[in-house]
């Protein structure tokens, strides 16, 4: 595992201050890891404003957005499923990308999605 990136169940949990996640996340600053986010999961999991526990998450966080290559390999992914979440996508390509661990409330969409690309990450349920 090389890094960190975060589902839309890890920010809404961050924002609930879920003690677990905020554990995570400090341990993977202290290992000098800088999480990954999906802006689409920066979207997902933003409802109002402002949201001061979830501000704080993405201060350590560097927010990824969807570029055409993302998007068309996320997309593809998607065909080989017949999953329809472009945002699930877009994590587990980005996370393939990075080697990097997921963290999610979502494990089997996440783990559908991986089978499909035929390679194993590790995946932290929060």
């Amino acid at each position: 595992m090389s890094g960190v990136t975060y589902d839309t169940g890890a920010l809404i949990a961050a924002d609930r201050d879920d003690r677990r996640i905020w554990l995570l996340h400090r341990l993977t600053l202290e290992r000098g890891v800088i999480p990954t986010v999906p802006a689409g999961v920066l979207g997902q999991s933003w409802r109002r404003g402002p949201q001061p526990r979830l501000s704080h998450l993405l201060d350590g966080c560097q927010v990824e957005g969807l570029s055409e290559s993302l998007a068309r390999s996320a997309g593809s992914l998607l065909a080989l499923t017949g999953h329809n979440d472009l945002i699930d996508a877009s994590v587990v390509i980005g996370a393939l990308t990075r080697d990097d661990a997921i963290v999610t409330s979502d494990r089997d969409d996440i783990e559908t999605l991986m089978s499909a690309s035929r390679k194993r990450l590790q995946i932290i349920d929060v």
